[in-house]
């Protein structure tokens, strides 16, 4: 099956995946990764998908797997605090941006799921400058993770990256059930936040949390 970036492997391109984590929730930072694999030898295929579908443990064992065999990968994280400034697109667009910046090769091509980073990719393209027509290879479907196995690693890694810091918030806000939901909005987290109130990890301007604030 043709894979999303197949066409600029065999031009030779070197092909950023994109994708996020944490766009959603309630509380704790969205958080952005980038990855550059070679491509494939002959019919060989990259065990890597959504990671939304994917176990715990199967996250965890494919993200020392894509750190090994990628060419580039980085991680950008956006905080809270920027989240209620900017905006969660913005603030996801500036975690992608960071991600990119994070890259020791610099991609030739960007594909992404579904986020539109014409302006981030044109800043990127300035700093870095590649091929001359590096602009115009840009692609952002929905549900590229789920057909690009470029993405696919990108979302493995920004799941992990993510998951850790929320577990690692269960010691700093207990009773908020951090290591359990990772800040989205379940019943527990509901109830927690009717509970207690947000805390400082929250996402205030998110309406489940100044709801929340309001009693």
């Amino acid at each position: 099956m043709l894979k999303l970036e197949s066409d600029w492997w065999r031009m030779g391109l070197r092909v950023a995946g994109v994708d996020e984590a944490g766009r959603g929730a309630l509380a704790g930072p969205v958080v952005a990764a980038a990855v550059i694999l070679p491509p494939p030898k002959g019919q060989a295929q990259y065990p890597f998908y959504d990671s939304k579908i994917l176990t715990p443990k199967a996250r965890n064992r494919l993200e020392a797997q894509i750190r090994a065999v990628a060419l580039a990968w980085g991680v950008g994280w956006a905080e809270v605090v920027e989240i209620d400034r900017l905006g969660i697109l913005k603030a996801t667009h500036l975690a992608a941006a960071r991600a990119l910046e994070q890259l020791e090769v610099p991609p030739e091509a960007l594909l992404t799921d579904y986020l539109r980073l014409e302006g981030e990719w044109r800043q990127y393209l300035r700093k870095n400058p590649s091929r001359p027509d590096s602009l115009h290879l840009l692609r952002c479907p929905p549900k590229a993770d789920q057909h690009s196995p470029t993405v696919a690693a990108a979302s493995i890694l920004a799941k992990v990256a993510r998951d850790r810091y929320m577990e690692a918030l269960e010691q700093q806000y207990p009773g908020y059930g951090f290591a359990q939901h990772k800040g989205y909005g379940t019943a527990l987290h509901l109830q927690a936040l009717e509970r207690l109130g947000p805390c400082a990890v929250h996402r205030h301007s998110f309406a489940p949390v100044a709801q929340a604030g309001l009693f």
